[in-house]
């Protein structure tokens, strides 16, 4: 609800009032207080021609007209009207009921359909609804109006958003293309580069934000027209992306990139130097010319401060920039845990093909291997095998891997290493299974007669699922768990039974049994006879 001061500050709704009669049309303007509601008449008018002049200067919000008027009547008027200013309401009244005027009315979109003569607190109802429609509609416009600047405000950071991702490699190509077109931000171009500029780490920390800030306001005033670039403020690092027609344009941005680097020296006296990176070919490919430009950067150690350093200056280039593919060791891993030695030997091999295909420099493919060995380390770490028990991978391992020479000897040194670890593996799971069996034969031999005792309460005891359990249990001893324990309980008895004269309830109980009847019914299964016949039996054949 809105109090007063709200309506003074939107202003009052005009209304105009259209009648042939003047004594209607001033009865209407006294017949209520206009402003106590939120309203003030601003014009009257004869007849339609006049009322369609008086609209065009005054722009009424709401229109309340007769429907007999001389030259134009007041439907045809409130079409008219509704074409050139279709929010204005309108208020049909009339002396007429009749359902075709009413029905015309409402085909029109007309707010309301007053029959004369008009009653002042029906009058004063009709627009205090209207005022209410208008207050939702104003309202409904403000607030788009508002989220339409909010937006407009937040476009700056939206686009920085944007290239933050795109540097990070978050986003793919065909969202880039979305967002661009949305925020406005080509970014569509043949080639690109990527600068990272920084103040030294002493100047850094003088006042971080203020040399960041400066630093990039310098670069955007030196950057050329004829350069297309975006420049952004990112983690207190200036990242100049360069969209370039032709790749010869990239020894330009070099160039300007430097001359910036001087600039800072010079205005800002901080030392600031900047890593860039060599030409990209894909928008998505952004987010690998940024980390050249990052990894370039890094040199500035070794090198002057001010300077822009060109990755392929102090980097040589490699073939393949993502490096070893993580799904070729992936597959030997798993080969190696749970596959067959086909299954590994094949997992080798194509990873033998991948690197004789990507045809790396020398200097690659020993990384190559050294990031192979510490992912096999780390697998057989993973199994608690001691280094000493790894004698092939215990040597010298940059000795070894310096020491291949041709795809052949590459294939022996991981077929040994491999197949070692897979040795060690199997023998340390088959270790370890036959433990847990004997572990689980002392404690089924320790609680037998306990009534409790399950599958459950068992690998609770060894810290293992009862499926892993059921599984290994049968296959090492060749029956379940259940009969198994059985077993042991009618060995027992039986033992009870020949040694003393305990009573048949008395001997369930001991062997685990709390209903005597069911302990007959499971000897009886095992042996053809009951507990008390077996006795009888045993004491005949003394």
């Amino acid at each position: 609800m809105k109090n007063k001061d709200d309506e003074v500050g939107m202003g009052l709704y005009k209304v105009m009032l259209v009648d042939d009669e003047e004594e209607v049309r001033q009865a209407i303007e006294k017949r209520i207080n206009w402003e106590e509601i939120g309203f003030e008449v601003v014009a009257g008018a004869e007849n339609g021609e006049d009322a369609l002049e008086k609209a065009e200067i005054f722009v009424p919000d709401v229109i309340m007209t007769d429907i007999h008027m001389p030259f134009i009547d007041g439907l045809t008027f409130a079409k008219m009207i509704k074409k050139s200013q279709p929010a204005t309401k309108i208020v049909i009244f009339s002396g007429y009921d009749e359902f075709e005027y009413a029905k015309e009315a409402i085909r029109l979109e007309a707010e309301e359909y007053i029959l004369k003569p008009i009653d002042s607190e029906e009058l004063k109802k009709v627009f205090l609804r209207i005022k209410e429609r208008l207050d939702d509609e104003i309202d409904k416009r403000r607030n788009e109006e508002r989220l339409r600047k909010y937006y407009e405000d937040s476009l700056p950071l939206l686009k920085e958003q944007l290239l933050i991702g795109i540097l990070e490699g978050r986003i793919n190509k065909s969202s880039i293309e979305e967002y661009s077109t949305e925020y406005g931000l080509s970014m569509e171009s043949p080639f690109y580069a990527v600068a990272v500029m920084e103040p030294a780490g002493s100047d850094r920390n003088k006042n971080s934000q203020v040399i960041s800030v400066s630093l990039k306001q310098l670069a955007e005033e030196n950057l050329p027209e004829y350069m297309n670039c975006r420049v952004i403020n990112y983690l207190g690092s200036i990242i100049v992306i360069a969209l370039l027609n032709k790749t010869d344009e990239h020894g330009h941005f070099l160039g300007v990139i430097y001359r910036i680097c001087k600039l800072a020296s010079r205005m800002l006296d901080a030392a600031v130097s900047a890593g860039v990176s060599r030409v990209a070919g894909n928008i998505t490919d952004i987010s690998i010319a940024y980390k050249e430009a990052q990894d370039a950067l890094s040199y500035r150690v070794m090198l002057e401060d001010n300077q822009a350093i060109y990755i392929k200056d102090v980097e040589p280039e490699i073939n393949d920039t993502r490096g070893l593919d993580e799904s070729y060791i992936e597959r030997i891993i798993k080969s190696i845990k749970i596959g067959s030695r086909e299954e590994l030997e094949e997992a080798i091999g194509e990873l033998i093909s991948f690197v004789i295909k990507s045809a790396p420099k020398l200097a690659n493919l020993r990384i190559y291997l050294i990031h192979l060995y510490i992912n096999l380390v780390k697998l057989a770490s993973s199994y608690e095998l001691e280094a000493s028990q790894l004698s092939t991978i215990e040597r010298d391992i940059l000795e070894e891997i310096y020491a291949i020479n041709s795809p052949d000897e590459m294939r022996e040194w991981i077929d040994n290493i491999c197949m070692q670890i897979r040795g060690y593996i199997r023998k340390e799971r088959l270790d370890s299974t036959k433990l847990m069996v004997e572990k689980a034969r002392e404690y089924i031999k320790d609680n037998f007669s306990n009534p409790d005792v399950s599958v459950d309460t068992l690998c609770n005891y060894l810290g293992v699922s009862p499926t892993y359990f059921s599984s290994i249990f049968k296959k090492d001893t060749g029956v379940s768990f259940v009969t198994y324990l059985t077993n042991v309980r009618m060995e027992e008895a039986v033992r009870l039974i020949e040694s003393t004269a305990e009573k048949s309830y008395v001997i369930a109980e001991m062997v685990g049994y709390e209903d005597p009847n069911y302990f007959s019914y499971v000897f009886k299964k095992a042996y053809g006879i009951s507990p008390s016949k077996y006795r009888n039996r045993q004491d005949n054949n003394i």
